[in-house]
């Protein structure tokens, strides 16, 4: 179905133009006026792209970062009208991916699979949650347009943003003062991230709480890392099991009894395989006999499609390395990590790993082309500086509070209203369906606020809503999530 939009292109402020000096920074933003048809129904917003700075302890800027900010225009009451505030991962990603391809007005132009197809460009997003919330993709630093400034050795304050807690502390302080400065303190307040964006928005909800005194409703975790907590060994090594079962069935190289079922039904019993049998038996390590080593292994070839003899090998735990160039080896291929429904070629069809990423090569062909000439063309941003899709952000230091999940459980427990969200896609090799699962198994071991987290999982990768049909799905699955949270906010006291 073909959309129109309407761009009615009303300029508040001449065009930000960014030389990498801190004057410029503080250009105010711009704000263009725009149209879009969402579910059936036309939405006025205005679009809002402009730099914020960030400040350190004793309140003296020490960087800027890019955002862009959508807002519906016919909404009487801010206080009523959520905003959900939005992160990639890396940790080193712009703000792009979701923006341009999830939940913002406009959409990457792909085909229905997600593949690139040319002219490149973007689109009229008609599953957009514009109809629901409004909406801020945040660029942290050295991503998108985002930089510190130097000092006066030419040094920007690194140990102030690479961390997992240095990147939430800043960001938490930085997002406190945008709801500031945008007056939207009584509005419903929810944060989404992808990859790392999961990390960074779980120590956010209980950052937020605890210094700046900012309570959500929701936490929307796409693709979501371990979030801090680790699984090593025999949980680790079986945990894998239900995503190779996703990608053999995807390439067809499932045995007959499977191909027939729809993916959600292998997957129930990979999964009963994986965590009933697979683990106990991967507990007691050299002490398993020959019979039974050779009877998990056949069964590990039925449900994943690599040889049992790999799997002898390989001493029952054949790496996620060796599966992406193994499962289509003889075919000449290798598959996709983030979205294994990606083919790659190799110089060789030997080894142990493929040369590059399939999947990640071709979401760049796309969106780097689409993203750059929407900012210019739509926004009007005019800069020389270059929108960094990738940003240097090393060294990352993990050693300080590397540990967002139970951040997360923290934030829930002294916020009853807080629910979380998390959504999945089968085909993802690196941050797998099943961990995510096994997240929301973890966080709250009690089991006490178990009602208050969703899972969602799509016939899709790492970015499920690349995928036409997962696009709706998802978005839907999205809306739903927020309209219920406020309903249940208002409902009744937040108390126990």
């Amino acid at each position: 179905m073909k959309i129109k939009i309407k761009l009615l292109l009303i300029f508040s402020y001449a065009p930000i133009i960014l030389f990498g000096q801190e004057s410029n920074f503080k250009e105010k933003p711009i704000i263009t006026n725009h149209e879009v048809k969402v579910n059936e129904k036309s939405i006025k917003y205005s679009a809002e792209a402009g730099f914020q700075e960030v400040f350190d302890e004793k309140d003296k800027a020490i960087g800027a970062l890019f955002y862009t900010y959508y807002k519906r225009k016919d909404v009487n009451k801010d206080e009523e009208r959520p905003i959900l505030i939005s992160f990639n991962g890396g940790p080193g990603s712009a703000s792009v991916w979701m923006h341009i391809a999830y939940t913002g007005p406009r959409v990457l132009k792909i085909d229905d699979e997600g593949f690139p197809i040319q002219a490149y460009g973007i689109e009229e997003n008609p599953y957009s949650i514009l109809d629901v919330a409004d909406i801020v993709y945040v660029n942290p630093i050295n991503t998108g347009y985002s930089r510190g400034y130097k000092d006066e050795d030419g040094d920007i304050k690194k140990d102030k943003f690479f961390g997992v807690q240095e990147d939430i502390s800043y960001l938490a302080k930085w997002v406190s003062n945008f709801i500031s400065n945008k007056n939207r303190w009584l509005s419903p307040k929810f944060v989404i991230g992808e990859s790392y964006g999961t990390t960074r928005v779980s120590g956010l909800a209980y950052q937020l709480q605890n210094a700046h005194w900012m309570y959500l409703n929701g936490v929307i975790l796409v693709s979501p890392t371990e979030l801090g907590m680790e699984r090593n060994g025999p949980v680790e090594i079986a945990n894998r099991i239900p995503y190779y079962t996703a990608a053999a069935w995807y390439h067809g190289k499932l045995p007959n009894q499977f191909k027939n079922m729809e993916l959600e039904e292998v997957l129930e019993i990979s999964e009963d395989f994986a965590i009933n049998k697979l683990t106990p038996l991967l507990v007691r390590g050299n002490s398993i006999s020959k019979d039974e080593k050779s009877k998990i292994c056949q069964t590990l070839e039925e449900l994943t499609g690599i040889k049992a003899r790999v799997y002898l090998q390989h001493n029952l735990e054949v790496p996620f390395t060796y599966f992406w160039k193994e499962l289509l080896r003889e075919e000449g291929y290798t598959i996709g990590r983030l979205d294994s429904r990606y083919k790659g070629i190799d110089e060789k069809d030997a080894g142990e790993r493929p040369e590059y990423n399939a999947e990640l090569s071709s979401w760049l062909h796309s969106f780097t082309p689409a993203i750059n000439h929407y900012l210019k063309n739509e926004l009007k941003i005019e800069t020389p500086a270059e929108y960094l899709m990738f940003g240097n952000v090393s060294p990352w230091d993990r050693t300080k509070n590397n540990s967002s999940g139970k951040q997360l459980r923290r934030a829930m427990t002294q916020n009853p209203k807080l629910k979380v969200l998390i959504q999945a896609g089968y085909f993802d090799g690196a941050t797998t369906y099943f961990n995510a699962k096994y997240n929301m198994w973890h966080i709250d071991e009690s089991g006490k606020m178990q009602n208050r987290f969703e899972f969602k999982a799509y016939k899709s990768g790492h970015m499920m809503y690349l995928r036409r049909e997962d696009l709706k799905k998802s978005n839907d699955d999205l809306r739903t999530f927020i309209i219920n949270a406020i309903e249940e906010a208002k409902a009744s006291s937040a108390k126990y």
